[in-house]
């Protein structure tokens, strides 16, 4: 038996994933022990768990592998800095010395935290996102396109991977880097860096690329093979702590940086209207460069722009490539996946099989799992009253409570691996409700309005409601509403006002809150051997109404992560609006329980304007 830790942390979404003869046994990020969202320290908790799941000691462990070329890195800050000089002289007196205490003493961090006196292997951060997409996909051989923000000095590579062969071809070197590009514009939109992408991602389809052709022209530059060159004149993060410089983006786009949390105007909308399709134009760049290098017929992707599902499902209705596997947790999460995975098979020769293990990846759920007995003595403990509903009842019966309008938190199986909830750690509604993202949104999540929620629909029934031909497990692909669903309302390039709200209340389908306002959907698909008792609510919900389709969105609320364990589970619970927590078998109603008390109102933190 061998078993591999592989670690990412440090920069953020600190993880660790363990592996045992090539099989995915644990994996977790530190965040959800912690419950400090991205959390970058090194993931002690992490380890743990996985250490406790696989039943071994520290010592029983063979590899641990670091995700990352930490004397790369640092030659890449030390050559910037040089090439920079002396602008850069803030980062070099402040950024520095705390890289060096990290980086370089990481084998202490392992030696003290985790008793780990051996070896410490550093895999490349791009190989690492390369086999964390290639050895869980379903293809024995494929093309592989990593794209983020930065890992040592690449920003982007291409890899052929081959049964258990895997090499990397080619990749684009920083400063040019199409993460960095979207994340300048994360930061211009008034949204945080390295959480908020999926934000201006969300209020692309609100806007009009009406900043293309100035983005292309002053900014950056797309070219045939793939790769991207960025006017530097425009963004801070070579010889400042500022992604930008603000007074250029000014001047383009006709006025200041939007501060955080003030009012979205329709120039931040067509901002990211702009970016989202300069994005995609530039992904599709690389996906046919690398096809027409390659040869191959499938394509694998990871790397935080992986998580761009609006460029994924372009992508896919694109055909550049016969099909598409994505890793669920694509950005640095699962490099602590990715580094276990490429030691086994790069170095201590594994041998791996696609026909043999068509689903290494298996749902993606590989977290904590909570029995029974544990679930039962703490609701007794704490004595908060509960029913009890197992089997067919289960299902049928919080169907009832969705078809009734009722937002229900489910907590059942291990938790999700990566930033998605697959039904694991999930917050359910109606996706008839007209008035369901309005409710999610303001009441249960604490966030931005116009903000979209995913469908999880039957796999075999995906296509009665969208314009996609094959699965999408783990919610990475948006796809289109099908036609006949639509109810036609004002397109956005035909509105002015800037009062999102009445957008978002706007009746676009017969399943309205999981419609966007462009009549698309990111879609997961749901199989009974995926998730059962996730499948049976949607199941029977589909037998009450007709429409085997819920509203799916992580169980947590703005600033937090998604819940781990009971306990997590029931604090979000009271803290918000829901109706109904599902702990496994045991359903518990808001109207039941003790009064719930803060010592503060939390929710002022997390507040929207």
């Amino acid at each position: 038996m061998s078993n591999i830790l592989g670690i990412s942390c440090f920069y953020h979404d600190s993880a660790a994933a363990l592996i045992s003869n090539g099989r995915i046994v644990a994996a977790g990020q530190e965040e959800r022990f912690t419950r400090k969202k991205a959390d970058p320290r090194f993931p002690i908790n992490a380890i743990n768990y996985c250490l406790e799941e696989a039943g071994i000691h520290v010592d029983d462990l063979d590899d641990v592998v670091y995700y990352d070329n930490i004397v790369l890195s640092f030659d890449r800050m030390v050559d910037t800095f040089l090439g920079t000089a002396p602008r850069g002289q803030d980062i070099w007196t402040n950024q520095v010395p705390k890289f060096v205490q990290e980086k370089f003493t990481i084998l202490d961090a392992f030696k003290e935290k985790m008793q780990w006196a051996r070896e410490v292997h550093c895999c490349e951060h791009h190989l690492s996102h390369a086999a964390s997409a290639f050895y869980p996909s379903p293809f024995e051989r494929a093309a592989v396109l990593t794209i983020d923000g930065v890992g040592e000095w690449a920003t982007a590579s291409y890899s052929v991977g081959n049964g258990s062969k895997l090499e990397i071809v080619s990749d684009m070197r920083y400063p040019d880097s199409l993460g960095m590009l979207y994340s300048a514009f994360t930061y211009f939109t008034g949204f945080k860096v390295n959480s908020g992408e999926y934000k201006l991602m969300g209020l692309a389809p609100y806007g009009r690329p009406t900043y293309v052709d100035v983005i292309l022209d002053n900014m950056v530059s797309l070219h045939e093979d793939g790769s991207i060159t960025l006017n530097l004149e425009y963004f801070g993060y070579l010889d400042s702590n500022q992604m930008i410089r603000d007074d250029r983006f000014a001047e383009l786009f006709g006025g200041p940086r939007r501060p955080a949390e003030s009012r979205i105007t329709h120039r931040e909308m067509d901002i990211a209207a702009s970016i989202q399709q300069v994005t995609e134009m530039a992904v599709l760049n690389m996906a046919r460069h690398v096809r027409k290098e390659t040869g191959e017929k499938y394509l694998c992707l990871a790397g935080g722009v992986a998580l761009n599902c609006v460029a994924n499902g372009k992508l896919l209705r694109e055909n550049i490539f016969e099909d598409l596997w994505i890793q669920p947790a694509a950005g640095d999460a699962g490099g602590a996946l990715g580094c276990a995975l490429a030691f086994h098979y790069l170095s201590r020769g594994g041998t791996r099989s696609a026909k043999n293990n068509p689903s290494a990846q298996d749902g993606s759920y590989f977290g904590p799992s909570f029995c029974d007995d544990e679930i039962r003595s703490f609701l007794d403990d704490s004595k908060y009253p509960y029913e009890v509903y197992s089997g067919p009842e289960r299902g049928a019966k919080i169907a009832e409570y969705l078809d009734e309008g009722k937002v229900v938190g489910h907590f059942a199986g291990r938790m999700e691996f990566g930033p998605r909830s697959l039904g694991a750690r999930s917050i359910l509604g109606d996706a008839r409700s007209q008035d369901m993202q309005k409710s999610l949104n303001l009441k249960i999540k604490y966030r931005e309005s116009f903000r979209p929620f995913a469908p999880a629909v039957l796999e075999e029934r995906a296509s009665d409601y969208f314009e996609l031909d094959r699965p999408s497990p783990y919610m990475l692909l948006v796809a289109p509403v099908n036609a006949d669903r639509r109810i036609e309302v004002t397109p956005p390039e035909n509105r002015n006002e800037d009062d999102l709200l009445t957008w978002i209340n706007e009746v676009r389908s017969d399943l309205p809150a999981i419609t966007h306002v462009d009549y698309s959907a990111r879609i997961q698909t749901v199989t009974k051997s995926s998730h059962e008792k996730f499948h049976q609510i949607i199941e029977e919900f589909g037998k009450r109404t007709g429409h085997p389709v819920v509203v799916n969105t992580s169980f947590n609320v703005r600033g937090e992560p998604i819940v781990c364990t009971p306990s997590d589970a029931y604090r979000c619970f009271m803290r918000t609006e829901m109706d109904v927590l599902v702990l496994e078998d045991f359903v518990l109603h808001k109207s039941q329980q003790p009064e719930w008390k803060e010592d503060n109102d939390w929710r002022e933190e997390f507040a929207l304007d």
